[in-house]
């Protein structure tokens, strides 16, 4: 490992200069903002306004959601692989170029296969864009800082989704099409690829043998219950961003809201309530790993339950979509920084493995709900969803869950 010391890089001439710490986290932030906000989330966002340009029912948004994931799971084995070759520069330009690529697909899509092709790519982006900080950040940063600094860029998802309720707010309130939305998030896609290589072309790729990282490092009992916490997170959250927003539309939305207004509504409360996710590191300190996971995973099931029972008033929307909030963006910096501690010598990778599990479940996820709410509808779909996050919740059992290594191989 290189020295972790006295590491900087120039923020502007004149000598002064920014922290890793400091420039890994903004430059990270930025890439979650735009690959998990507009990039991953934005479909499900967008979905009723999508709904009457291409005639999508249940069945067809699941299986565009799941093919959105479906390039999530392959970008994460890709970028794996560019990490280890090039270092993580290559993986996270390559993600926000793909961002940009995909949102360009979507803002100009004629028809319903470019659109689940610019989905494909947009939602590819957020595989490639994040792990490879996990390796920068354990390499350049002190680790007292560690869990920080990850929590720090995984919220940057809350930002992005907050952002892109934002515009499509404006969309509805102004009259100005998606298409004008979607155009701007190809912008800020390209703004973070500049600024993403500005910061990354200082940080060199790891100079440890590439067998030193192979995936049998991790065949350890230890990881079962992180795999097992990013399935279930996984499966859920696809689902709610997926249906969220034409659920609680076709519920009639809330009283004193255009009902063309709901999707933007409820995932500005998401990304706002997601900014707890910053706080994850000092909620880890106060209750514990364990205890944690429990509260999260619950929240996640009371969201779900929240929108099946209660979709057309305030305490409903505003409730399941700020719990879904925190669901996410806490168990997102959990994963970071459990699967960084747990494997210490394979950060990135351990990353990828239980964000491997996580688009398992993403790709599950919408493709059975869809089918699911075309048979028995919504709110049986969104009840029955809520079940996974419960028992996970009350499985969970501090013998079992193991944040530091225990044998001496894994840290190796």
């Amino acid at each position: 490992m290189e020295p972790l010391p006295d590491l900087f890089i120039p923020a502007w001439k004149g000598g002064r200069a920014i922290t890793y710490f400091h420039s890994l986290s903004a430059a990270g932030f930025a890439a979650t903002a735009i690959s998990y906000g507009p990039g991953r989330m934005g479909f499900g966002l967008f979905v009723p306004a999508f709904s009457g340009v291409f005639s999508l029912d249940g069945t067809t948004i699941g299986l565009v959601s799941s093919l959105g994931f479906v390039g999530f799971f392959l970008a994460l084995l890709s970028a794996q692989l560019l990490l280890n070759r090039q270092g993580p520069e290559a993986p996270v330009l390559a993600g926000l170029l793909s961002a940009t690529l995909g949102m360009g697909m979507v803002a100009a899509a004629p028809s319903l296969p470019i659109l689940a092709a610019g989905v494909f790519f947009a939602s590819a982006s957020a595989g490639f864009a994040w792990t490879p900080f996990n390796d920068a950040v354990h390499r350049k940063v002190r680790d007292i800082d560690r869990a920080t600094a990850l929590s720090e860029i995984s919220t940057g998802t809350s930002v992005g989704i907050a952002l892109a309720g934002a515009a499509a707010l404006a969309m509805v309130l102004t009259g100005v099409s998606w298409r004008v939305c979607w155009a701007l998030f190809t912008l800020a896609a390209a703004g973070a690829l500049v600024a993403n290589w500005a910061a990354l072309r200082h940080v060199d790729k790891d100079t440890e043998p590439v067998a030193r990282r192979s995936w049998r490092g991790l065949c350890e009992p230890a990881i079962l219950p992180l795999l097992a916490v990013a399935f279930a997170f996984g499966t859920t959250s696809a689902i709610y961003i997926s249906f969220a927003g034409r659920h609680f539309t076709a519920a009639g939305g809330v009283p004193g809201v255009p009902g063309a207004a709901t999707p933007a509504i409820v995932f500005l409360c998401f990304g706002l309530a997601g900014l707890a996710g910053l706080l994850t590191g000092r909620f880890r300190d106060r209750l514990g790993l364990t205890p944690l996971l429990r509260l999260v995973m619950l929240a996640g099931a009371g969201s779900l339950a929240l929108a099946a029972l209660l979709p057309g008033s305030w305490a409903g929307l505003a409730g399941s979509a700020a719990l879904q909030g925190v669901h996410v963006m806490v168990t997102s910096a959990i994963l970071a920084f459990w699967s960084e501690r747990l494997f210490p010598s394979k950060p990135t990778l351990s990353f990828t493995a239980a964000l491997l599990a996580t688009a398992a479940g993403n790709i599950l996820g919408p493709a059975v709900a869809g089918a699911v709410s075309d048979t028995l509808g919504m709110a049986v779909m969104f009840l029955g969803a809520a079940i996974l996050p419960a028992a996970m919740s009350l499985a969970l059992r501090e013998r079992f869950v193991q944040e530091y290594p225990a044998a001496p191989g894994a840290a190796a």
